[in-house]
Formats: structure tokens, C-alpha cells, sequence
């Protein structure tokens, strides 16, 4: 009986002091980075485009009302699409200098876009609808509203709103400018940089 009494009084205790007996403790057990490979980049990134896309889908069962079975999302994503420029293809045939060394001309090829990245930190589902089948057999999965097709959705609009946003143009203008002060600061007066 004491102990009972003691337990108790042990209880109260923790309680007034703020103890919470279903408070969660996170340990973190992940294991270090493995390196897999190591690439030499040969691109010169120019420019960088922020984009934002809403994309709203909806999955719907014939013959049964959203409510009953069916989904909607809408996913308010945020990612960039970089421009860059390939040097690794660069032959002799590229830059020509006069014998006098003041005029250098250049032919590069043109600048692409890159994939889109979507940054997970600043995207989120602004909204989801599911049916109330969609709701039960999600109970039995362990990934009832997996974002990963969302992502891939938004990347293919950003890198989409991508080619319209004049990215490639901006990029061969930085790439331009880039080698135009490169190149004068070298003592090159004449200098001439075309894209393929």
C-alpha cells in the first residue's frame, strides 16, 4: 500500500512539474552520406529562373459522385530551371585568335535549359479532397497521399514555362558578357561571340 501511495505521489510530482507521459522524443539514426560519384562540370550555368505553378488534378470514379470515391489536389510548387552553356563539346575549330592576338572569335552552342527543380521547403498541397472510399483505403496503405506525382507534374510545367520566360536568350547575353570581360581583361580588343 505504501508503495502504491509513493508511486502516486511520484506521478503527481511529474505532472506538476509539466511531465506528459505521451511526449515524444525523434532520434535520428540516419547513416553518414555515401559519395557514389564524382562528375567534372564543363557547363557554364548564366542565368537562373524562378518559377511558381498551381497544379490542380482531380481523379474521378465513373458513375460516383467525389464524394463517395474520387480525389482533388491542388499543389502550389516552387522551383528554378537554370541555363547553361556546354563547354565540354568545344573543338579547336571554336576560338580563332589573330596572329596579333587583339581580336578572338567564338562559337558556342547554344545555351538549354536544365530540369527543373522543385524545392520541397517552399511547395506544399494548398488543398486536398478525397472520397470517403479514397479515405478507407488509404488505411491500408502507408503512403495514402504521396506527393511524388505532383512533383513530377510540376517540374514538367515549370521546365514548360521555362522555354516561354526567355531564360535561354538572358543566358547567351550573361555567357556573352562572361567571355567579353574574360577576354579584354586579357587584352583582346575585338572580340565576337556567336551561338550555334
Amino acid at each position: 500500500m505504501l508503495s502504491l501511495v509513493l508511486l502516486a505521489l511520484l506521478l503527481l510530482g511529474r505532472l506538476a512539474s509539466g511531465f506528459n507521459p505521451f511526449d515524444r522524443e525523434s532520434v535520428d539514426r540516419t547513416q553518414p552520406a555515401v559519395l557514389l560519384a564524382l562528375q567534372d562540370l564543363s557547363q557554364y550555368h548564366a542565368a537562373t529562373g524562378e518559377f511558381q505553378v498551381i497544379v490542380d488534378t482531380e481523379d474521378t470514379v465513373r458513375n460516383l459522385p467525389r464524394q463517395i470515391a474520387g480525389e482533388r489536389t491542388l499543389f502550389v510548387a516552387m522551383g528554378t530551371v537554370d541555363a547553361s552553356v556546354d563547354f565540354s563539346a568545344l573543338d579547336d575549330d571554336a576560338v580563332a585568335v589573330d596572329a596579333a592576338r587583339e581580336r578572338a572569335t567564338i562559337r558556342l552552342p547554344g545555351a538549354e535549359l536544365t530540369e527543373a527543380t522543385v524545392d520541397p521547403d517552399r511547395s506544399y498541397v494548398f488543398s486536398r479532397e478525397r472520397g470517403l472510399l479514397d479515405r478507407l483505403a488509404g488505411l491500408f496503405t502507408d503512403t495514402p497521399t504521396s506527393e511524388q506525382r505532383l512533383y513530377q507534374m510540376a517540374e514538367r510545367r515549370l521546365e514548360r514555362a521555362a522555354t516561354d520566360s526567355g531564360l535561354v536568350e538572358l543566358a547567351e547575353r550573361n555567357t556573352e558578357a562572361m567571355l567579353h570581360s574574360l577576354l579584354t581583361s586579357l587584352g583582346f580588343t575585338d572580340i565576337t561571340v556567336a551561338f550555334d
